[in-house]
């Protein structure tokens, strides 16, 4: 049994689909995790939501989907609790534009209300019910998985909601030594200089393994398989690539990998 973990997808509908057809996943037995932010920045948003849906719902037992901070915003957006999402750096401006096919223009006060009912009004209501019901960790016997990091290095049950998703803690990226947590939210390119050592973009340091590779037209999507740490990657182009980690492993995991030899 293995568990396949996915970073941030953010709109990449095409590349979601080349990095699954990629995975040599059972899935009768494989599970299948994603970190969140599906939505925002790229050019399929209602695809990349449409799909993680389908999967969650054909392999419940399997598939699973964290909740991202940018979830998080449209639903504090909908619910009037916040505009951040709204934001220009957020890439709302393309989930906006794809679900109700008008730019958005935000120039008065009562926009940012005619805009968050024409969102509301236009989002699937079974796509905003999925938003609200996604979990903020997951954890087997291989890792903890969240969205962006754990508060002081507690377990995601003892975490704030906030930090599991908005956390940047450089205590958390270069001391952690608990129970191997993957994460995404920071593009790995952002983290410590120690951890991005290998050429494979991914970030791993002591328990801290970030797989959120970035955003951009170089960017691959990236996905994390364990307990084996083979990284696999799909990018814009169409082309795809597999690592085979072998530096830098928790030691938990190594254990693993030798029961398993």
């Amino acid at each position: 049994m293995k568990t396949f973990v996915v970073g941030d997808i953010h709109g990449r509908c095409a590349q979601l689909h080349g990095l699954l057809e990629l995975l040599p996943r059972d899935e009768s037995i494989d599970k299948l995790i994603f970190l969140g932010d599906l939505i925002d920045r790229g050019p399929d948003v209602p695809g990349c939501v449409a799909h993680v849906i389908d999967l969650c719902q054909r392999n419940p037992e399997r598939v699973i989907c964290l909740r991202g901070n940018h979830e998080q915003m449209l639903l504090d957006f909908l619910d009037g609790a916040d505009t951040i999402w709204m934001s220009t750096a957020t890439g709302s401006d393309q989930t906006f534009a794809q679900y109700t096919e008008t730019p958005l223009r935000l120039l008065t006060e009562a926009d940012f209300g005619a805009a968050r009912d024409l969102i509301a009004a236009k989002v699937p209501a079974d796509q905003i019910a999925f938003l609200r019901s996604l979990p903020l960790y997951h954890e087997d016997d291989f890792a903890l998985y969240v969205h962006a990091g754990l508060e002081n290095g507690k377990h995601p049950r003892d975490s704030s909601p906030h930090a599991l998703l908005w956390t940047r803690n450089a205590d958390f990226y270069k001391s952690y030594y608990g129970k191997p947590c993957v994460f995404g939210h920071t593009p790995t390119p952002f983290l410590p200089l120690r951890g991005r050592l290998g050429r494979h973009g991914i970030y791993l340091c002591h328990s801290a393994i970030g797989i959120d590779t970035g955003y951009n037209l170089h960017s691959p999507l990236s996905c994390l398989s364990l307990p084996d740490f083979t990284l696999y990657q799909s990018f814009a182009d169409g082309h795809t690539a597999t690592h085979h980690i072998t530096a830098f492993i928790p030691e938990t995991l190594k254990t693993m990998q030798r029961n398993i030899g």
